[in-house]
């Protein structure tokens, strides 16, 4: 009898993105740089040499995983993932200054709070070259659960995210922004304090769900059963300050994404007491390997990350990375 072929990573690969891509072998094959019968016979020699059926199938349709194949997706994944890290650490020991490092973030972060840690790492590791992603943070989560990325950094919603190791950078709150003259920026000279109530008077332009911590300023107006209208939604907090200053509506936003010198016709407002504070987080992969440089980029980001601290993280137990 005819010894079948050994078991491989391409076999493996083909199983992990079968899933990823809902069962669609054509898109498959186009992620994997093959064809589709040989994403098919992928799986098939695989099966016959674990003897069991890994995916339900109608035909050569594939619509699901079977029993078994819930059961062995796991390890196929931390296959996979041990495989990548090998990869790493090799390159780890053969080159420690050169390399390629791809941090994935939200506008606002990109935008605001990395330039000046991306220009000090560049300073210290001329060799690597830096990929910036921007997403959102369901986005950045699933980029870094799918190898694409290194490193994530958004808000809180990161730590959320199953498979994920996410430590604290820093907090911070919104401000309100509104043209110079606006009747709230009058009142705020005068001494009132803004509240809710008087804010949902206005037409807001903020943060699309998911961003910048929306889910708070949502929070906040629910609790006092306030239902405001929101005029603009957006991503970008650029965005969201050229839709102010053309008077669509009072504009909340991250306080970091205020600066006084580049937003001359806009006045902040603050509103730490209005809405929750928002911690950003950075995070990376579970059981991923590190290089140096990375543990070099996220202290730079986070003076507070330290190496120790990370690889402390990275070895605990899920849910016992460390707090705030």
């Amino acid at each position: 009898m005819a010894q079948l072929p050994a078991m491989n990573f391409q076999q493996l690969r083909s199983v992990r993105e079968t899933v990823r891509q809902g069962y669609n072998l054509t898109q498959v094959a186009e992620v994997l740089h093959t064809s589709q019968p040989g994403v098919s016979r992928q799986i098939k020699e695989l099966e016959d040499e674990l003897g069991v059926e890994l995916f339900v199938r109608a035909g050569r349709r594939l619509l699901g995983l079977t029993p078994p194949g819930q059961a062995m997706l796991p390890i196929v994944e931390r296959l996979l993932q041990e495989a990548e890290n090998l990869k790493r650490a090799g390159a780890e020991f053969a080159d420690r200054e050169h390399g390629l490092l791809t941090v994935a973030a939200t506008h606002t972060q990109a935008r605001y709070a990395l330039p000046t840690a991306v220009r000090d790492f560049r300073l210290a590791h001329p060799g690597v070259t830096l990929h910036l992603q921007q997403g959102s943070p369901t986005q950045i989560a699933q980029q870094i659960l799918e190898g694409q990325a290194d490193i994530g950094i958004a808000t809180e919603t990161l730590a959320e995210v199953p498979g994920l190791v996410t430590l604290p950078c820093y907090r911070w709150t919104h401000v309100v922004v509104v043209p110079a003259g606006h009747a709230l920026a009058q009142e705020a000279a005068a001494g009132r304090g803004l509240t809710l109530a008087r804010l949902a008077q206005f037409p807001l332009v903020t943060y699309e769900p998911g961003y910048a911590g929306r889910r708070k300023i949502d929070a906040a107006f629910a609790r006092e059963g306030l239902t405001p209208e929101i005029a603009l939604a957006a991503m970008d907090t650029d965005v969201i300050k050229t839709y102010v200053e053309l008077g669509i509506g009072v504009g909340i936003i991250a306080s970091v994404g205020y600066d006084e010198q580049r937003d001359g016709g806009l006045v902040a407002l603050d509103a730490r007491h209005l809405f929750a504070v928002n911690t950003t987080r950075v995070a990376v992969k579970r059981n991923a390997w590190l290089r140096g440089y990375a543990f070099d980029f996220i202290h730079t980001f986070a003076p507070t990350l330290t190496r120790e601290v990370v690889e402390r993280a990275l070895a605990a137990e899920p849910g016992q990375e460390g707090g705030l």
